[in-house]
């Protein structure tokens, strides 16, 4: 317990999460986020060591789109690094970074504006761009495709890809933090259009604007700061092969490397983890990962729902995903659960289990977990 190289969330903030932020510029998430990340922290601009920031050029529409925020990110005449991935990456890289000595205090900063942007381009610019780009093949596709090896693998059955969504867009409508959710029915789920067969509209995960920032702390500040520094025990993080014919049909396998990296690093036991913040960029994409983090066995995704480690409290990727944020927003939503269990109808929370995953057909995977 005094290991000085322990790291730990000491707060976190963001803005609601919404279909389009059409009143404020990326400028203006950002500067509020973090001015809200700060208030009431005991930390001032000053005492903050580093920023690394997570976005996407592509999504923003310009080159080096960070150099443009650097002011509203606090990073003006700081150490700044920008990660091109979910803000999860960032997070790992802040806690390595405090771990080894190097700093002592660090903003993790996410954000997105998908609404400004066509989301299918963006991902088609990760696709290969000879023989797949030429034919349509993208993200959405590569969820379909999933989605069908993953019930030919057998045990799922497609009805459950309605109850997954049904399940989240419930949990979402109770999150102040996620605007326009309502509840779905399954009938309501299932009569949607196709997108991707077997996948309707609801079930691949709904693109949000919003920002979110997290503040990381070394063990004799954090202790400083609060009486329940939630501390990050493991990490891990693994990318699958981007050609998407040889990865593992129905299966994450870069997840389930992830998440072996981050229990060994933990000690943990995945199934003895009170919550679960994940990250699906589809029904079926969240039930695969929830297997592969070890909550449900293969082909059983949907039964980690009923397991003793409550998922996705918060409503998860799938009403709400905010893209190169979803991950960081995870690990938001943890911090909140374990730091005010009663706002969640938790006795108590000592453990978690946070996941990002990005790229096409959730190609990468990165996983934290949590202990107060």
């Amino acid at each position: 317990m005094n290991n000085p190289n322990r790291v730990a969330v000491v707060a976190c903030a963001q803005t609601e999460l919404r279909p389009a932020w059409s009143g404020a510029q990326h400028v203006d998430l950002i500067s509020a986020t973090v001015s809200a990340l700060l208030k009431g922290s005991g930390v001032a601009l000053a005492d903050v060591d580093f920023v690394i920031d997570s976005g996407s050029d592509v999504l923003d529409g310009r080159s080096i789109s960070n150099c443009g925020f650097l002011g509203a990110m606090g990073a003006h005449h700081k150490e700044e690094s920008r990660v091109e991935e979910d803000g999860l990456w960032a997070a790992s890289y802040g806690v390595n970074k405090i771990a080894a000595g190097a700093a002592e205090l660090g903003v993790i900063i996410a954000y997105s504006k998908p609404s400004e942007s066509d989301v299918s381009l963006f991902y088609a610019s990760q696709v290969e761009p000879f023989y797949q780009r030429p034919v349509g093949f993208d993200h959405v596709a590569a969820c379909g495709l999933q989605a069908q090896q993953y019930l030919v693998r057998g045990g799922a059955r497609a009805a459950d890809f309605a109850r997954v969504v049904a399940r989240s867009w419930r949990q979402a409508a109770r999150n102040p933090h996620v605007a326009g959710t309502q509840t779905l029915t399954e009938d309501e789920i299932d009569a949607g259009a196709y997108v991707a067969a077997p996948l309707r509209r609801h079930m691949i995960s709904r693109p949000l604007d919003g920002c979110v920032a997290v503040l990381l702390a070394g063990a004799a500040v954090a202790r400083r700061m609060t009486a329940q520094p939630v501390w990050v025990t493991g990490m891990g993080a693994a990318m699958d092969s981007h050609a998407f014919a040889v990865r593992a049909p129905g299966r994450v396998e870069a997840c389930e490397v992830a998440a072996k990296a981050a229990y060994a690093r933990a000690g943990l036991d995945p199934r003895s983890a009170a919550i679960a913040e994940v990250s699906g960029a589809s029904a079926a994409g969240e039930m695969m990962v929830l297997e592969a983090l070890g909550l449900a066995a293969p082909g059983q995704g949907f039964a980690a729902y009923a397991g003793a480690t409550a998922i996705n409290l918060s409503g998860g990727a799938l009403p709400a995903d905010p893209i190169m944020a979803t991950g960081l927003v995870r690990l938001a939503e943890a911090w909140r659960q374990m730091t005010q269990p009663a706002d969640y109808g938790l006795a108590g929370v000592n453990s978690a289990i946070v996941h990002a995953t990005g790229g096409v057909g959730m190609q990468s995977h990165c996983v934290f977990t949590l202990e107060v």
